[in-house]
């Protein structure tokens, strides 16, 4: 099942440990988390969304500019969408079905073209670290891998040291379980499927 984070809008940070340039610094962790609660009690109780004025207005505490932020990172998240004038939270089922496909590069072209000799060890990192990253569980994340491994035509490529495509997404669930990221590792192995297109 997915869940809910709450990170610094600013950096991504989940501590109060913000970076030097975050235009939160000095922003307890704690009041990070409050200004998404806020949004979170509001957009919860209105299935059908409601209008991005109205929130502003239902939400518990003094809009400002952290909720502004939050609200964005919520949208950039795909957690909420915008539904004609209304802003709607996805379900669970809706969010994770959104974010089984990425649609931004590099991920994009991973998931779209597959692995390839050469990036196989930068592409399956990858897209464990992306399924982590967009929230994820473990069982729902080495699901999607192993099942865009053969979507993709990766595992009948070839080229794999291990014998399943299970074995190897499981010689990746130290990659869930540190939270790396997948941006790089998504970006060299994009540059080794353009060159075999």
């Amino acid at each position: 099942m997915p869940t809910f984070r709450y990170p610094c809008p600013g950096c991504r940070t989940t501590n109060s440990l913000h970076d030097a340039d975050c235009d939160f610094e000095g922003v307890s962790w704690p009041t990070v988390e409050k200004a998404y609660t806020d949004l979170l009690s509001v957009l919860s109780a209105e299935p059908d969304g409601l209008p991005e004025a109205a929130l502003r207005d239902a939400v518990p505490a003094e809009w400002g500019g952290l909720h502004k932020a939050a609200l964005g990172a919520l949208r950039r998240d795909q957690r909420v969408v915008e539904d004609g004038d209304r802003l709607r939270l996805l379900t669970a089922a809706e969010f994770k079905e959104r974010v089984s496909e990425p649609t931004r590069d590099p991920m994009r072209t991973v998931y779209e073209h597959g692995s390839v000799p050469g990036c196989h060890d930068n592409a399956v990192f990858a897209m464990v670290a992306w399924y982590e990253m967009v929230g994820l569980s473990w069982p729902e994340t080495r699901e999607n891998v192993i099942e865009w491994l053969h979507a993709s035509g990766a595992w009948d490529r070839g080229g794999f040291e291990e014998s399943t495509p299970e074995e190897l997404v499981d010689a990746k669930r130290h990659v869930y379980d540190e939270g790396y990221g997948w941006k790089e590792k998504g970006q060299a192995a994009k540059r080794v499927i353009e060159r075999h297109l």
